[in-house]
C-alpha cells in the first residue's frame, strides 16, 4: 500500500544558491484520469531544474513546487482510464515537475517501459538529454554519416548525449571541454575521433582536425564566447545548433557571417518541437527509446545521490564537475 505522505524536495521561495529549497514531508499525490502514480527510483538533475529554483527558466511554476524533469521508477497506482501499464512495472518518463520526490504523478502518455538494458539511474539520465540531441542532430541539422560534429560542453548531460548519438549515427565527433580530465573520460567512454580543450581557443585545432574545412555541425549548449568562436570554425553549409547558454551570456551574430560562410543558425527546443509537431514528437521519443532498447546508445551516470544529499547533486552540475548525469535516488 502506498504511504499517505512522502518526502520531496520542495522549492518554497525563489532564491540564489538553492536557498529556497528543502526536503519536506508532504502528501502523496493521487493520480487523476489518464495519470499514473510512480514510485520514483531515480531522477536526473538538469539545468532547467536549477534555473527553476531561481525563477530563471522560461517555465515558471507557482510556489511551492517540486522540480525534477526525468525519472525512472515503478508504477504504484493507475488513474481512471489508464491501460497498457501494470502496477509494479518498471517505467521511464518525465514531466516538467515532480521527479525529486518519493512518488510522482505523470500523464500515462508520457511513460514507457524501462529498457531492460538500462538501470533505473540510466533510465532517468536518458530522456531529456537524448531527446534534445536527437531533435538537434536528426530533425534540425539532418546529420549525415561521415560529417564532422563539434560538441561543446561535451561532458555535460546534453553534450555527452550528443557525443553518443552522433557516433551512433556515423558522424565523426570532436568533443570539446575546458578540462583535460573530462576529455580523457569522454574518449574512454565513447571513443570519439578527436578532443579539443577550449581554454586557449579552439578555432585552429578544429580547422586542423577537419582538414581546413571546419565542422559541418556544431552543437552548442554553452553560448557566450564559445558561440562567437564557433562562427569562425564552421564549414560552408554548416549548421550551428543553439541548445542553451550555460555560460550565462546570450550571444549575437552579425548576419553577414552566415551570408558569407553559408551556414545556418538553428534553435533547438526538443519539448517545444514535440508540442508544435505532436506526431513527429512521438516519432522522436520512439526513436530514442528504440535505440536504447537495441543497445545503440548508452547514457553515462556520473553519480547517484540520495534525496537528503540533493545539494551535492545540484552542485555537481552547477559547478561543472559532472561527466554525464548526476542522479537523485529518493
Amino acid at each position: 500500500m502506498t504511504a499517505t505522505t512522502m518526502r520531496a524536495l520542495v522549492v518554497e521561495a525563489l532564491a540564489p544558491d538553492f536557498a529556497g529549497c528543502a526536503v519536506r514531508e508532504v502528501a502523496t499525490p493521487a493520480p487523476g484520469p489518464g495519470e499514473v502514480l510512480v514510485r520514483v527510483r531515480a531522477a536526473s538533475v538538469n539545468f532547467p531544474d536549477l534555473l527553476m529554483t531561481r525563477g530563471e527558466y522560461q517555465f515558471k511554476p507557482p510556489l511551492p513546487f517540486t522540480p525534477g524533469l526525468d525519472l525512472a521508477g515503478e508504477v504504484a497506482a493507475l488513474g481512471e482510464g489508464v491501460t497498457g501499464l501494470q502496477v509494479g512495472e518498471a517505467v521511464v518518463g518525465g514531466a516538467r515537475l515532480g521527479g525529486f520526490a518519493e512518488y510522482a504523478v505523470l500523464p500515462a502518455e508520457g511513460l514507457r517501459p524501462k529498457p531492460a538494458r538500462l538501470s533505473f539511474a540510466q533510465g532517468a539520465a536518458y530522456g531529456a538529454a537524448y531527446l534534445t540531441a536527437y531533435v538537434a542532430l536528426v530533425r534540425r541539422a539532418r546529420l549525415e554519416p561521415g560529417e564532422w560534429v563539434l560538441v561543446h560542453g561535451a561532458a555535460g548531460g546534453v553534450g555527452l548525449a550528443a557525443v553518443d548519438l552522433a557516433k551512433a549515427l556515423g558522424a565523426r565527433v570532436i568533443a570539446a571541454s575546458a578540462s583535460d580530465d573530462k576529455l580523457a573520460a569522454i574518449q574512454a567512454l565513447y571513443d570519439v575521433d578527436a578532443v579539443v580543450n577550449v581554454t586557449d581557443g579552439f578555432r585552429e585545432p578544429v580547422k586542423a582536425i577537419t582538414g581546413g574545412r571546419g565542422a559541418d555541425v556544431i552543437y552548442d549548449p554553452v553560448g557566450g564566447d564559445v558561440f562567437d568562436e564557433s562562427v569562425r570554425c564552421i564549414a560552408f553549409d554548416g549548421r550551428l545548433l543553439v541548445i542553451g547558454f550555460t555560460s550565462g551570456r546570450i550571444p549575437t551574430v552579425s548576419v553577414n557571417m552566415p551570408l558569407i560562410k553559408g551556414f545556418s543558425v538553428m534553435g533547438v527546443r526538443a519539448g517545444e518541437y514535440g508540442r508544435q509537431f505532436p506526431e513527429k514528437g512521438r516519432q522522436n521519443a520512439q526513436a530514442v527509446w528504440r535505440m536504447a532498447d537495441e543497445g545503440m546508445i548508452s547514457p553515462h551516470v556520473h553519480a547517484e545521490v540520495p534525496l537528503d544529499r540533493w545539494r551535492e547533486a545540484f552542485g555537481l552540475l552547477s559547478e561543472r564537475k559532472v561527466v554525464g548525469k548526476a542522479v537523485i535516488t529518493p
